[in-house]
């Protein structure tokens, strides 16, 4: 009966040591222009000051998202961000548009008291990855440029060409980064 004891408790010491992997992701970095902060200073006087970048509360936590049905998702336990969402997502926002808006300053933090400055604020309501095999960025952003405001939904769905959290992370980015691009375009009109 001793010995019986001894090896159930040394199973049991021994499945619980065992551990699941614990993988972590960043967004991938797109690569900025070279224009020196001083060049685009002297030569336009735009500046963007991304205030901030707000995620849904499902999203604030450490694991990736997964939409599992229509109304239910699941929280990844081993597949997490290696930094939280929201400073992710604002600085590859930052980086991205720094890359798309020639003669602009675009800063994560407030630019020495410009009065002339524009001021971007988004809200995240999905970044996630779908059953059917979607990855899905979706919420909206503010633009107040003085006393013009606007605000513009977007919705994105991309399809994952494979499976895993690598191939989803980066069709998030490749989302993001699309949304990124629309943002530019509409701060040049």
């Amino acid at each position: 009966m001793m010995k019986k004891n001894i090896i159930a408790i040394a199973l049991l010491l021994s499945a619980c040591s065992s551990q699941t992997q614990v993988s972590y992701y960043q967004l991938p970095a797109v690569a900025a222009k070279t224009n020196s902060v001083a060049e685009i200073a002297v030569n336009s006087g735009k500046q963007l000051w991304i205030e901030n970048v707000t995620v849904a509360d499902f999203l604030t936590g450490t694991g990736i998202a997964y939409q599992t049905s229509d109304v239910k998702y699941t929280i990844a336990n081993n597949n997490l961000w290696g930094s939280g969402l929201e400073q992710q997502l604002k600085q590859s926002l930052t980086n991205n548009l720094n890359a798309l808006l020639s003669g602009w300053i675009v800063s994560a933090q407030p630019i020495g008291g410009s009065s002339d400055m524009d001021i971007l604020r988004v809200t995240i309501n999905g970044f996630h990855g779908r059953y059917d095999g979607y990855a899905v960025v979706n919420g909206y952003w503010i633009l107040q440029r003085g006393e013009q405001i606007t605000r513009r939904p977007f919705d994105i769905e991309m399809p994952l060409q494979k499976d895993g959290y690598d191939e989803l992370v980066h069709t998030l980015a490749k989302a993001w980064q699309q949304e990124a691009e629309a943002i530019a375009k509409s701060l040049n009109n």
